[in-house]
């Protein structure tokens, strides 16, 4: 007894079915590798928001004692971040204190941390924020809810890149500050950028871009091409960034924000070359 006519295969559509089933096998692997190295490199760049963030805060000493650990805390999402955390912030310290990295796994948790990152697929934000009071954790998210949420510092990604937006009513509750600390040695000391204009103006006043600490944690270094239309008297209209690493392009672009060219007969347009650690 034979299959029906509907069901029997000829070998070439054996061959055919075999073609379609390798390909559902193998596009998925590539497929995750692919979003594996975009989500590795977008890991790295919130590790190093963290540490930064990190340095900011300004606890107490009964909060944070002399040589006491500085925890920072991860709630909700994969590992494979608190990996690339941990892979990021080997080896560094702030401000004497050795960093400690958690992956939580109870809201309890928490309340042990100085800071905690929580991650978009977390839902209970708000409910771990209310229980918390004064807090003494500095509280970091990504969900576009956590500002109203309670939270204090929110990670945004918006035209591929990474930026952030600060809550100050959530500090003025909060038993744990944020902001520039005099104790902290600069970590872009010696790092001073390297200014080539090439313009048709003189300039009056420049300022030297920051080397920012962002770059700093993530090693970077190298040349940031743009331009700078300015007006006729010698103010910067716009900045446009030609070529180079967004994070040293947006401490570029501030910078040329800030210059004052010689007065002109009309706008011009002038280029400008900045070496970051080069």
């Amino acid at each position: 007894m034979g299959w029906p006519r509907e069901f029997r295969t000829t070998d070439h559509r054996r061959q055919a079915a075999l073609t379609v089933i390798l390909a559902c096998t193998i596009m998925p692997a590539w497929l995750s590798s692919a979003w594996a190295q975009v989500a590795a490199g977008k890991y790295q760049v919130e590790a190093a928001y963290l540490y930064n963030f990190a340095k900011m805060g300004r606890w107490s000493a009964q909060v944070l004692p002399d040589r006491a650990g500085l925890i920072i805390g991860i709630m909700g999402g994969d590992e494979e971040f608190v990996k690339v955390l941990r892979d990021v912030l080997a080896g560094k310290e702030i401000n004497g204190h050795n960093i400690e990295i958690r992956y939580l796994r109870s809201p309890d948790e928490v309340k042990f941390c100085h800071l905690v990152f929580f991650r978009v697929a977390e839902r209970i934000n708000r409910s771990v924020i209310s229980q918390l009071g004064k807090s003494t954790v500095l509280l970091v998210g990504e969900d576009k809810d956590f500002l109203s949420d309670g939270g204090m510092i929110n990670l945004t990604l918006s035209d591929g890149k990474i930026t952030y937006k600060v809550n100050p009513a959530a500090f003025e509750h909060a038993a744990v500050g944020y902001g520039d600390t005099t104790s902290a040695a600069p970590e872009n000391e010696g790092h001073t950028p390297d200014v080539l204009p090439e313009s048709s103006r003189s300039i009056a006043f420049r300022v030297v871009p920051e080397y920012p600490r962002l770059a700093t944690a993530l090693n970077l270094a190298g040349a940031v091409q743009l331009q700078a239309v300015v007006r006729p008297d010698g103010t910067v209209k716009q900045v446009r960034v030609i070529g180079g690493h967004p994070v040293l392009a947006e401490a570029a672009a501030a910078a040329i924000m800030r210059w004052r060219y010689e007065a002109g007969p009309r706008e011009t347009t002038e280029s400008v070359k900045i070496s970051f650690g080069q």
